[in-house]
């Protein structure tokens, strides 16, 4: 069997490196424009370049979004950006408009596409097609069971990716009109509303101010939301299916999601080749990521249709039993003394949870610390407050500092 890639969220260069660190083959992210996901924080040119260097010098690829549905105006500057892409030598661009592919080609002919899900691949002669356009890799489509996915990988010799584990869209292979009718705000060129995640009454059509509950839930119901997506129980019939490149979803996500993410399903992957035929799962790579905000999980269409079970009803919210404290951004030569930076308020008495890049996870205290200004304090309350820390135990940098509720 071939190892796939492990390809992981990158918001921003932060997360980026996080996920390099936590074990990631290949990260995606987006420039500016033509993302899928124009609310992350997303590259500028300098920051794509630094992200590019550092991917590049840790062995790891960079793939660059596309994937809006392109209209006129987006492509009045889209064969600069291209040409700018393919000179600084990002490993791939995601793709999901033909417009956008033939730009592609004629500007970067050496820069390897890749057709998002957004194109909707849900067979074989369809990624025949997209081949035969000079597609290197195709995202498949959500919707497809993991016997389709073999089917497809036995008839096309063309490299195949699908997601693993995040939130899934209700929409077909995510192309959405419901945020345009309710918000104006157009899903599919990076701006979506999420209102799938929003709770909804039924209205009487001729009483239009009295609201009927619907049955799941009194308070409303949350009938548009899916469950989040989780493979790692099975991800060993993935890799025997043949897949390229397993995706992770989230790059509207925390560090501590990437970090916790990305370091379980490396290690999951790892032990899948190293164990062989002995390879069992462990549940306590399920405890691991129940550490990262999540929703309900569900297997997605992998296994079988995805019916009601794979909606929530309840709440569209994030379930969070793990505070994530702070992020370690650097560390000095002793080896436990860093610089963090606070993502949740801590102070001295309290112990922590800490997850180091490699997958090692450790219990430890802050035996002291500093304020920037080089006064002693026990106590650290303000968002994204940079401290100075003595650590009872080793710290790496990008450690991850975290805590049950």
């Amino acid at each position: 069997m071939k190892k796939p890639e492990l390809l992981a969220p990158a918001g921003d260069l932060e997360k980026l490196k996080v996920a390099i660190a936590y074990g990631a083959d290949a990260v995606y992210l987006a420039g500016k424009n033509y993302g899928l996901r124009a609310k992350a924080t997303n590259f500028n040119e300098a920051e794509l370049l630094e992200g590019l260097y550092y991917a590049h010098s840790h062995g790891a690829k960079v793939y660059v979004t596309l994937n809006i549905l392109a209209h006129n105006e987006d492509l009045e500057n889209l064969p600069e950006y291209v040409r700018w892409l393919g000179a600084v030598g990002v490993d791939a661009v995601i793709v999901s408009d033909p417009g956008v592919v033939s730009i592609v080609k004629e500007e970067a002919p050496d820069l390897d596409i890749h057709l998002s899900t957004q194109a909707s691949v849900t067979n074989y002669r369809a990624a025949q097609f997209w081949q035969d356009q000079g597609v290197s890799r195709i995202v498949l489509a959500r919707e497809l069971s993991l016997k389709e996915i073999k089917e497809i990988k036995e008839k096309v010799d063309v490299q195949i990716e699908t997601f693993v584990h995040g939130a899934m869209c209700m929409a077909y292979s995510g192309r959405c009109l419901i945020s345009n009718f309710l918000t104006g705000r157009d899903a599919n060129r990076g701006d979506c509303a999420q209102p799938c995640r929003w709770k909804y009454y039924l209205v009487e059509e001729k009483r239009p101010n009295e609201f009927y509950p619907i049955e799941e839930d009194y308070r409303g119901s949350y009938i548009l939301s899916s469950k989040d997506l989780r493979t790692i129980e099975f991800l060993h019939e993935l890799v025997e299916a043949g897949i390229d490149s397993f995706k992770i979803e989230g790059r509207m996500k925390s560090v501590n999601y990437v970090a916790t993410v990305v370091n379980t399903y490396r290690q999951v992957l790892d032990e899948i080749f190293h164990k062989g035929k002995d390879y069992q799962f462990d549940p306590k790579w399920l405890e691991e990521l129940a550490k990262s905000s999540h929703r309900h999980f569900t297997s997605g269409f992998y296994k079988e249709k995805a019916g009601g079970d794979a909606q929530t009803y309840e709440s569209s919210h994030y379930i969070r039993d793990v505070d994530f404290v702070a992020l370690v951004l650097e560390v000095f030569e002793d080896g436990r003394t860093a610089i963090i930076e606070q993502r949740n308020n801590f102070n001295l008495e309290q112990s922590f949870d800490i997850l180091m890049p490699g997958g090692v996870i450790k219990e430890g205290k802050i035996l002291k610390m500093w304020d920037m200004d080089g006064n002693e304090i026990d106590k650290a309350p303000h968002p994204q407050q940079r401290i100075k820390a003595v650590f009872d135990t080793d710290i790496k940098e990008l450690a991850i500092i975290r805590r049950e509720k």
